[in-house]
């Protein structure tokens, strides 16, 4: 399978316009206008009767205590846990296109209870659902695409790995408010062939002036 996008160029640093928050000069981050990316695909093998896609960031720290805390940075060298931030099943096979902003634009304060997306198909929760529990602004249930967003302070430029899988069943066991764990163990014996793209990105000044440095 291939899998090209518009919006999101393998390997390289991802664009403020499709994250969940941005950088800014005075409170170090804002939010920002989380488009979700166009996304296409091509060569699915024969047998394929849905896709799931999927989005990963494997570089979220595994410890908390530090994250955008002021005064305090997050080592390179700290133990990294994966992050979802998108988890959409039973796509129709007849679907191999996402145009940009078809799943998703802007920050929605709670999460969207109803994401767009193909008709048929269906989104789970993402991790922001536990990452901003403790906000009283900010939490509740969040489906469906919601960008990048992370810590100002963590030395590491993070990955977001985008993956289109090729199932060989019309529709994947789950539970109705299921998310990427559960979606990853449902789909991993059903897997005709998948194809995958990884942007960067990061909020941290430094890592920003490094990159800029590189290019």
């Amino acid at each position: 399978m291939q899998l090209k996008s518009n919006d999101i160029r393998d390997g390289q640093a991802i664009e403020p316009k499709f994250a969940f928050a941005r950088p800014d000069a005075d409170q170090h981050m804002a939010l920002s206008d989380n488009v979700s990316p166009h996304l296409a695909w091509s060569g699915a093998p024969d047998g394929t009767r849905s896709f799931a896609v999927l989005c990963v960031d494997p570089d979220v720290p595994s410890v908390a205590d530090d994250v955008n805390q002021e005064g305090r940075t997050i080592p390179s060298t700290l133990k990294r846990v994966d992050f979802f931030h998108w988890v959409m099943i039973d796509v129709p096979p007849d679907v191999t296109e996402l145009a940009t902003g078809a799943c998703g634009s802007g920050v929605t304060a709670g999460g969207r209870k109803q994401p767009p997306g193909p008709e048929g198909s269906r989104q789970g929760l993402n991790d922001y659902t536990d990452f901003l529990a403790g906000d009283e602004e900010m939490a509740g249930e969040y489906y469906g695409y919601d960008g990048p967003c992370p810590p100002w302070n963590d030395e590491l430029v993070h990955h977001y790995r985008f993956t289109v899988y090729a199932l060989d069943v019309e529709t994947l066991p789950v539970s109705p408010s299921f998310d990427g764990r559960e979606a990853m163990e449902a789909l991993r014996d059903h897997v005709l062939g998948q194809a995958s793209i990884t942007g960067t990105y990061t909020l941290n000044p430094e890592a920003i002036e490094r990159g800029q440095e590189r290019d």
